[in-house]
């Protein structure tokens, strides 16, 4: 009866282990894919000149920058918890802070892109002016040091005043690696803070955009596409809002269930708010640009599909020298 029991639990615990390789294998491979169209796409702004000297496509640019590392720390993340490998705690520090800096980024980031909108549809006459090279590459420095406050104060606490982490390894997560109540407070409070901010930024330019839109002047068709573009930017605010909920969930599930639902929803939350925005929003926004588009069907095919893209960067390029 012992080794019958044994043989079962051997077995049980073999499907487990497959269930698990499965699921991750289907939850890593869109990370990959998506990892080369966002390669795809930031090859393609670097290839040609006239996407290096707009605001909207250095934006834009910096936006899959930030996508495609969280997306990689993402996956880094899951993988180890999925693993349950338990690393170095200063390994785990860097990796906690460099992810917390580069999700707080893409947040703000939206920010950037909804007032570069806002100052190309309302004032047009001046938006070169506003949106120069070095005044969105300024914005974008500023937007970084910003983000890293909230990390730098965590560093601080954890070597100065934080006692409780005694252990040279340990599972990686915020909850086993920042104990103190302070943490807690200082996530909540810049939380609150970037996002409350961020979504004012969106709501007052998608308003005064769609006013725009709706006057007897002004280009009407380019300020609804800016309008919808600033409605995307709303709609991923919001998804980045739900994927803050993601930690709270999975330790109330982890406490309240079994291992096996603590893992179907671990994997259920890694796809919904972690994979499905940071993949399906540089597409969407690559897809929408008809400039863009076309250069990026040429690279993303090696060449195969040759539309236009002569004829597209020189009108791109008088575009630019109107503005």
């Amino acid at each position: 009866m012992s080794n019958l029991s044994d043989s079962k639990s051997n077995v049980t615990q073999t499907l487990l282990l497959a269930d698990r390789d499965v699921r991750t294998v289907l939850s890593v491979t869109p990370c990959v894919i998506f990892l080369y169209v966002n390669g795809v796409m930031l090859f393609t702004l670097q290839k040609r000149a006239v996407f290096q000297e707009s605001s909207r496509y250095i934006l834009f640019g910096h936006m899959l920058w930030i996508d495609t590392l969280n997306l990689f720390m993402s996956v880094v993340l899951f993988v180890i918890a999925v693993s349950r490998i338990s690393i170095m705690k200063i390994v785990c520090l860097i990796l906690l802070v460099v992810a917390t800096v580069i999700y707080q980024v893409s947040i703000l980031n939206l920010a950037l892109m909804s007032v570069e909108r806002y100052v190309a549809i309302c004032y047009p006459l001046r938006h070169a002016d506003f949106t120069s090279y070095r005044r969105t590459n300024m914005a974008i420095g500023v937007v970084w040091m910003i983000s890293w406050l909230q990390s730098l104060i965590e560093i601080i606490i954890f070597y100065a005043i934080d006692t409780t982490n005694t252990a040279m390894n340990l599972f990686c997560s915020r909850t086993t690696l920042f104990r103190l109540q302070i943490y807690k407070n200082l996530d909540i409070s810049f939380t609150c803070i970037y996002f409350v901010s961020v979504c004012f930024v969106v709501i007052f330019t998608y308003a005064s955009i769609a006013s725009v839109a709706k006057s007897a002047s002004g280009d009407k068709i380019s300020a609804r596409k800016a309008n919808k573009t600033v409605l995307l930017h709303l709609i991923q605010l919001g998804l980045g809002a739900a994927s803050i909920l993601v930690g709270v969930i999975q330790e109330v599930i982890y406490i309240y269930t079994n291992y096996m639902t603590s893992m179907y929803v671990m994997y259920f939350c890694f796809v919904m708010f972690q994979i499905f925005p940071r993949c399906l929003s540089p597409l969407i926004y690559g897809l929408r640009d008809q400039a863009f588009s076309s250069f990026f069907k040429y690279y993303f095919t090696f060449g195969l599909k040759k539309q236009n893209t002569c004829h597209t960067e020189t009108r791109l390029a008088a575009t630019q020298r109107k503005k």
